[in-house]
């Protein structure tokens, strides 16, 4: 009984950190949405421990838990995937404005000297 307390506790403190977080604009939507999906099934799981060894049996699993590490491993993934995928992003896009300023700083430049030679 202690350990579906906790887990209850558990699921229900993420699913708070993580709607303050996008409360106060920390944290936006499109990142929070594994959180959140973590969260509810933590919280699934903890309320309705039966879900959880029917869910296992649906799908093959004959140890519950495993699963519950299964799934834990597979939402981190995703978050990193999604993480990755936006660094890749955000790198291309600093390397254009990189190469950007470099040109405009060029072109200041050799305004610059023409002025002088003026």
């Amino acid at each position: 009984m202690t350990t579906y307390v906790f887990g209850i506790v558990s699921a229900l403190l993420v699913l708070i950190v993580v709607i303050e977080l996008l409360r106060r604009r920390h944290l936006r939507e499109r990142h929070a949405i594994w959180w959140l999906i973590a969260g509810v099934l933590a919280l699934v799981a903890g309320v309705f421990p039966d879900t959880l060894t029917w869910t296992a049996a649906l799908v093959g699993v004959e140890v519950p838990i495993n699963l519950v590490f299964f799934a834990s491993i597979a939402i981190l993934f995703l978050v990193s995937l999604q993480y990755s995928s936006e660094l890749t992003q955000l790198e291309s896009k600093t390397r254009t404005l990189a190469e950007r300023v470099a040109l405009i700083e060029l072109e200041i430049l050799k305004r610059e000297t023409e002025n002088r030679d003026i």
